[in-house]
């Protein structure tokens, strides 16, 4: 089987010279001269390997390449705007509230239903993804998504229960997506290219939540009506149903990696999933972290207008409050956090390298991130009591919450 001419040129530096097919797997035949020439031995190397060499070898703006990192453009500005849309409704929330003539608890269904859609949906989507288009998938999730978000807007005062289920469906949009876009970035590139290009997909969820509350606040106000804060992103989502469509492309599943792939049934893949304890922990501790920090995102906005009303012995929050509020506390949320996943991200790398004065660890990725929820706990508790009375103090303790969290 002959490889293909940018892994022969890397293959050959590291000494390839043959190519060997086990069963259902692939591999390659190293062999290691000596310095006459001689064979010393011979060792395997995976084809990934390989083709992580291949990939490091070609040039980052080729043309195979700037195709590449267009899609992952492209992901990004979707990703970015599915995350300013799921906090475009926490900046006007009090809004909605006065609209609907709902309390607190209801206006917390609101996220509520949204997760219990998208939590339902998410693994069928990634099913899905697994085995048809995903360039559809996307493009009729966020076709769904545009719709329900436009209607939402729409919906009489009387009929709160419309809206809420508008708000589920958005859910549904949102998984279709957030499950298969990763996959796509995973079959473009190997090594160390995957690693920064889901990196940078991901830096869509501090900056997008923070532009979230920012556009919903100030388009509110500027509009002088919610909806328009809530309007901007379907309006936006067009666009990106257009780009998917024309720029996006749909790479071979697993090419990346020369893997072999084998269908499987929905059962065979939770069953072989629920056999990981890696990944049942890691599931658990994010979904704790979770849980937190839907609270905060959701709720800290309206917290901090109220303490602002209860300072100042009023129960009318001015607009001009409410959009400062939301612009606070956005800026925060997309500097801290870029910041904490850069700081983050950065310690674990040397920590579990061992340097300077860190010692080898090769569990340091998790114990980063139990170290970071340790801390968030006072920051967290800090910020509440700081609210009513130090509003300075308490964006201080959310500044530093959001990076070490």
């Amino acid at each position: 089987m002959e490889l293909e001419p940018r892994t022969r040129k890397a293959a050959d530096r590291e000494g390839l010279v043959g190519w060997c097919s086990f069963g259902s797997g692939r591999c390659l035949c190293v062999l290691y001269r000596s310095g006459r020439g001689r064979p010393r031995r011979i060792g395997v190397r995976s084809a990934s390997r390989m083709e992580a060499i291949a990939e490091v070898d070609e040039p980052l703006m080729s043309p195979t390449n700037r195709r590449k990192l267009l899609s992952v453009a492209v992901l990004l500005t979707v990703n970015l705007l599915n995350y300013v849309d799921r906090f475009t409704v926490a900046g006007v929330l009090t809004e909605i509230q006065a609209y609907f003539r709902i309390d607190d608890s209801q206006a917390g269904l609101l996220q509520t239903i949204f997760i219990v859609f998208y939590m339902l949906f998410a693994p069928v989507c990634g099913y899905l993804g697994d085995r048809f288009n995903r360039k559809l998938i996307m493009g009729t999730g966020l076709s769904v998504w545009v719709i329900a978000v436009f209607t939402s807007t729409l919906v009489p005062p009387n009929h709160f229960w419309l809206f809420l289920l508008c708000r589920g469906v958005v859910g549904v949009g949102e998984a279709s997506y957030s499950t298969v876009a990763p996959t796509l970035i995973a079959d473009m590139f190997v090594g160390h290219r995957r690693s920064n290009s889901l990196m940078v997909f991901y830096f869509a969820i501090p900056v997008g939540s923070g532009l979230g509350y920012m556009v919903g606040s100030y388009m509110s106000m500027w509009a002088g009506a919610w909806e328009w804060g809530v309007r901007v992103t379907p309006i936006l989502g067009l666009v990106c149903i257009l780009l998917i469509a024309f720029l996006l492309d749909d790479p071979i599943r697993g090419n990346a990696d020369s893997a072999f792939i084998e269908n499987s049934s929905f059962i065979e893949d939770v069953k072989s999933l629920f056999k990981i304890p890696t990944f049942l922990l890691s599931t658990l501790g994010f979904t704790s972290v979770v849980f937190v920090t839907g609270c905060l995102s959701w709720w800290t906005p309206t917290l901090l207008e109220h303490a602002w009303a209860m300072h100042h012995g009023t129960s009318h929050v001015p607009d001009d409050v409410k959009a400062e509020t939301s612009l606070i506390f956005g800026l925060i949320t997309c500097f801290a956090g870029l910041v904490g996943v850069l700081i983050g991200s950065s310690l674990a790398q040397s920590w579990r390298d061992g340097f300077l004065c860190l010692k080898s660890n090769e569990h340091a990725d998790p114990h980063v991130c139990a170290l970071g929820a340790l801390l968030a706990v006072p920051l967290l508790f800090l910020a509440v009591i700081f609210s009513a009375k130090y509003r300075i103090l308490c964006w201080v303790s959310l500044l530093l919450l959001v990076i070490v969290h």
